[in-house]
């Protein structure tokens, strides 16, 4: 025979788990501080403007 499980408690820990996951989620996309943020942004565009600034005309 099988195991009698709770379903209260299976639903409960699926809530638990998926509510972690998406908590490390959003300490990988929202956990950088705003310097930090601002000085990537910035990096971005440097690059950006570097690169356009080498692009051969035609």
């Amino acid at each position: 025979m099988s195991d009698v499980i709770n379903l209260n408690k299976a639903r409960k820990a699926l809530a638990r788990r998926t509510a972690k996951e998406q908590a490390a989620q959003n300490r990988v996309t929202f956990g950088q501080s705003k310097p930090v943020r601002d000085k990537a942004k910035q990096d971005s565009a440097r690059a950006a403007k570097n690169l356009d600034g080498k692009k051969l005309e035609d």
